[in-house]
């Protein structure tokens, strides 16, 4: 797997000459830019990516080009990514438990930017961090409204926890701050609201006024034809319920999108194996391959359907069951897929909005995996 270096019209075009019989992901670099910018003057407030949603190369490049000066890290890995790709911007390392070895390597490089939420981890970090000049964000959790999958079944301390917490990082000498994430792919921009207004009342209660409000990521990208994503909308809520939760001890705000930033910005063509007894349709990738996050937050309908030669197929749509290449029947993707009744072997199947997770989730089980990335000037077929 790797960026090719020539740069295509379009998805078209590649197919219709390299012919690829392996999963292709295209890659294009406006679409990126064109995200980045809109979350630098649409949001109010520092603009961070999430890596772990995409760690290429090319993406923390066309990223940094576009004016995103911060980073939200999960490991020593991303921060050395960040460390070589955007030496000068601020990381966060906001995976809330971390090994010993792992803090100390993070103190190393620079990071000034801590999340925590449990007692347990906070100790570590007051043991092994300096204080001065550093923020720990305390991390809370609510239940989930909204989302695609609740990130607090996992991370998130209680509200009542994070105002212990709150406290205890202020006494410690540390820049306190408060942190949540609302669950993945929120296509409802009320669902900051309550963290936020919940945000307030932490803070109220533990007496401390935070120097910053992380309300997250879960912003969404465009995966469904009639869901597009009301960012602007999602704005304009947090900025003034913000206002309206804090007064005049607002606090700085940062958002650490990761799908709404990639998503957009690439298109997966995979090609049609078989289509089995005019029923079952076969790809060369599936949930093991860039497909993995489908069976978790739902099936993208923004599909198109090519002829080996690059025409569209146009047929009256008919719903298919789709499997992926390996020898193993969990490798389906959720439900029943409208697919034109005239697809074909050889043909190849495009999937908009694929740019979040696909990479990193991509495995070499059964022996599949191999996959082309090309960038091209348009998505558009």
């Amino acid at each position: 797997m790797g960026l090719s270096k020539t740069i295509w019209t379009n998805p078209t075009e590649f197919l219709r000459v390299e012919q690829p019989v392996d999963p292709v992901l295209f890659f294009a670099p406006t679409a990126v830019q064109a995200a980045a910018r809109r979350f630098i003057d649409g949001f109010p407030g520092m603009v961070t990516y999430a890596v772990k949603s995409n760690p290429s190369d090319e993406m923390v490049e066309n990223l940094s080009a576009a004016g995103v000066r911060g980073y939200d890290c999960a490991s020593g890995f991303e921060i050395d990514l960040i460390r070589r790709l955007a030496p000068d911007a601020a990381i966060h390392y906001n995976n809330p438990v971390r090994a010993r070895h792992e803090i100390a390597y993070a103190v190393t490089r620079g990071v000034k930017s801590y999340s925590v939420d449990s007692r347990s981890e906070l100790d570590k970090l007051i043991e092994m961090v300096p204080a001065e000049g550093t923020e720990i964000s305390v991390r809370f959790k609510l239940p989930v409204a909204g989302a695609a999958y609740n990130f607090g079944a996992k991370f998130g301390a209680t509200a009542e926890v994070a105002v212990d917490l709150l406290k205890v990082v202020a006494e410690a000498g540390f820049i306190p701050s408060i942190t949540f994430h609302p669950g993945t792919q929120c296509t409802d921009p009320k669902a900051w609201e309550s963290y936020i207004l919940e945000a307030a009342e932490i803070a109220r209660k533990a007496g401390v006024t935070i120097a910053r409000l992380n309300v997250g990521g879960g912003f969404p990208n465009h995966r469904l034809h009639g869901v597009a994503p009301q960012l602007e909308e999602t704005f304009a809520l947090i900025d003034r319920v913000a206002t309206e939760a804090f007064g005049a001890d607002r606090p700085l705000l940062v958002c650490e999108p990761g799908r709404a930033l990639c998503g957009d910005a690439y298109t997966l063509a995979a090609r049609v194996k078989a289509v089995r007894d005019d029923s079952h349709v076969f790809l060369n990738d599936g949930v093991y391959g860039t497909l993995t996050e489908l069976p978790l937050i739902g099936v993208i309908d923004r599909m198109e359907v090519l002829s080996a030669t690059g025409e569209k197929r146009v047929g009256e749509e008919v719903p298919r069951i789709i499997f992926g290449p390996t020898c193993d029947s969990v490798d389906r993707l959720p439900g029943d897929i409208p697919l034109p009744g005239d697809i074909a072997e050889g043909d190849f199947v495009i999937v908009h909005g694929m740019g979040a997770y696909s990479t990193v989730t991509n495995s070499r089980f059964n022996g599949f995996g191999d996959l082309g990335i090309a960038t091209v000037l348009s998505l558009k077929v």
